[in-house]
């Protein structure tokens, strides 16, 4: 029996912790769609995020690659039928523990022949603050002539800070894969994507 739970212990201990879903969201009309066609598109740092970043780029090449697989050509953001415009927002969040490391509990009871008194001691053993990485990542893919909104979309993935999924050369991929798929999607529906 020893063994048993050992084996099965240590089995869940190698094995990896799978990484959480992605929520994604998008936007568009069919006139949108039709005018998007798949034509060249330019892929940019949104308005306000620094192009030259290391960790944008990441970002940047995890749609090109995204839109490249759905067919839609490659240019410069000058030459180029439509501009995707990425932006990535990334916050870790940190959870207070809600009490304690330890907690003492005292009862009694008495009456007749019976009498009794109980001390309990117990200990928190869930560790610190847990910290968990939330990413979204918003793309807008836009006419280059007109500026108009033809297709957006967002991603969303909460992590542990410490899971390998939670890293930007991780993350970025899996959720720009996650909202191209099924591209265009369903105006306004929010899915899950595993």
């Amino acid at each position: 029996m020893r063994a048993r739970l050992f084996l099965a212990a240590l089995v869940l201990a190698a094995s990896p912790a799978l990484a959480a879903p992605v929520e994604v969201t998008r936007f568009h009309t069919p006139d949108s769609i039709t005018t998007l066609g798949r034509n060249t598109v330019a892929v940019v740092a949104a308005p306000g995020t620094d192009p030259n970043s290391l960790e944008i780029r990441a970002w940047l090449q995890a749609v090109e690659a995204e839109l490249a697989a759905l067919k839609f050509g490659t240019a410069t953001p000058g030459a180029a039928d439509a501009v995707a415009e990425v932006r990535v927002e990334r916050e870790v969040q940190r959870t207070e523990r809600q009490r304690g490391p330890v907690s003492v509990g005292v009862g009694g009871a008495t009456g007749g022949w019976n009498s009794g008194v109980g001390l309990g001691l117990g200990f928190n053993l869930g560790g610190g603050p847990k910290a968990r990485v939330h990413t979204r990542l918003v793309v807008t893919i836009r006419s280059r002539t007109t500026g108009l909104s033809l297709w957006e979309g967002r991603a969303d993935n909460i992590e542990n800070e410490k899971a390998k999924a939670a890293s930007v050369d991780q993350a970025a991929p899996r959720l720009a894969h996650a909202l191209f798929s099924g591209f265009p999607g369903t105006s306004g529906a929010t899915i899950t994507v595993k």
